[in-house]
């Protein structure tokens, strides 16, 4: 257990408020998130009650859904107002968002007119789309100002938005016409026009853009704040890099999921009971177990075959093993690729050319190594059988490298997750794939 929790339980009684904010202050944010479960819910009220409100607006994002709502339970309607009074509108929206209705209503009752507008001017986009992650405060100013303008315009409202970096320049629609960034300001002239400093050629996205792809944007330029504009370019607000990271954060944990055979949203593990859990992974394990009995089939398909070479029997798992890592190692290549942007499917041709030969040759190079141990060490085959187990294993190699290569590009393409072609689906789909060619070559070569 962590020091200050220690020093909390221990002193509770005898401490005063001064020194508790005291204690607190020493904890840091990542500290603070990470043991907040231990708490007890008395223990999550006093605490939040007593810290320094920038920690308590850093605390309250971090939390889960569940762990949000005890607090905002507890509060006072007072306490309330003044959390939602210093929040930024994209992060009050998350929360309005993932409450339940009973806390959801008790949270719209404390928020002033001011921050009601602000939540549902973003609550008016889907929060998937880049508007649904950005925030609407920010510093715009005229291109006909000049800088020491614009200086005592950022002095007076430097309080009002989340991140100085970028001012943005607006024309009289306000319309997105320039940026330029508060460095840039400070060391330009009093009297040069923003105009003359500004940058005209704004990177920004639509308001209905997917916000994954708005994080790519922002990522691939190096950028710290992305502004979103609508149809006619007017600005509404604009992602920054905190932001980015939370949805880059939440992306992967999906995408981990997916490659695990779960499905579901990004959520803690410690909070998500046991029956969430069983959701979570039991209908992937279904459809797994079901495309698994095709193995079966596949088996009781080639009985005789088995039968009459029983060596084929003692060779199969490291046929389809092999074959399922080599299609796994493709796919895992092409996921990667497609999320970076690095691969597109207009280079389909290509990469298929290229993988093929990539495949001939893991495929040749495994194939030698498989002939050699099953000849040289136990079970001590003989050459014939080794050369059948060899070439067998070039061919599933081969396939199972093109089944790994080209199922994330099609996925791609018809719009849906490349993610859920890997993994335990990739593997079972290449054991039926693999053991099919395996008992096929066999056969032939065997006259069976």
């Amino acid at each position: 257990m962590s020091t200050w929790i220690e020093h909390l339980r221990e002193y509770e009684e005898i401490m005063d408020p001064s020194r508790l904010r005291e204690l607190l202050e020493d904890v840091d944010i990542v500290k603070l998130t990470d043991e907040w479960r231990i708490l007890t819910e008395e223990e999550e009220t006093l605490v939040f009650l007593h810290l320094p409100m920038e920690t308590k607006l850093d605390l309250i994002t971090e939390l889960t859904d569940p762990q949000q709502e005890r607090i905002l339970h507890t509060l006072s309607e007072q306490n309330k107002k003044e959390l939602f009074k210093e929040m930024e509108p994209d992060d009050l929206v998350d929360i309005v968002q993932s409450v339940n209705p009973d806390i959801r209503n008790t949270v719209w009752e404390s928020l002033s007119d001011e921050v009601k507008k602000e939540t549902l001017f973003l609550l008016r986009f889907d929060e998937d789309d880049a508007a649904g992650l950005m925030n609407p405060r920010y510093l715009a100013i005229r291109s006909s100002i000049n800088v020491s303008n614009a200086l005592d315009f950022i002095r007076k409202n430097a309080e009002k938005v989340e991140f100085l970096y970028n001012i943005y320049v607006l024309d009289n629609l306000q319309r997105l016409i320039g940026i330029v960034s508060v460095q840039n300001i400070l060391s330009a002239d009093n009297d040069n026009k923003i105009s003359d400093i500004m940058d005209d050629k704004v990177i920004s996205v639509r308001e209905d853009t997917d916000q994954e792809e708005a994080v790519k944007i922002l990522e691939a330029n190096d950028l710290v704040s992305l502004p979103v504009v609508d149809q006619n370019n007017v600005l509404l607000g604009d992602i920054t890099f905190d932001d980015a990271l939370d949805v880059i954060r939440e992306e992967q944990t999906e995408d981990v999921y997916k490659m695990g055979a779960m499905s579901g949203e990004a959520e803690s593990y410690m909070s998500t009971s046991i029956w969430g859990l069983v959701k979570k992974r039991v209908p992937w394990l279904i459809v797994l177990l079901l495309v698994g009995t095709i193995t079966t089939n596949v088996l009781h398909h080639y009985e005789g075959v088995i039968l009459s070479a029983a060596f084929l029997f003692i060779f199969m798992p490291v046929i389809t093993q092999t074959g399922g890592n080599a299609g796994s190692q493709s796919s895992t290549l092409m996921i990667r690729g497609l999320a970076t942007g690095e691969i597109q499917f207009r280079e389909i041709g290509v990469i298929m050319f290229k993988e093929l030969f990539v495949g001939i040759m893991m495929g040749i190079i495994t194939g030698a190594v498989i002939i050699l141990r099953s000849i040289i060490l136990p079970p001590g085959i003989g050459i014939e059988q080794g050369f059948i187990i060899g070439s067998s294993l070039i061919f599933v190699v081969l396939i199972s490298n093109m089944i790994g290569t080209l199922a994330p590009l099609l996925i791609h393409r018809m719009g849906y997750d490349p993610t859920v072609m890997s993994g335990p689906l990739m593997a079972t789909i290449i054991d039926v794939a693999g053991l099919t060619i395996y008992f096929e070559i066999a056969r032939f070569f065997l006259k069976i």
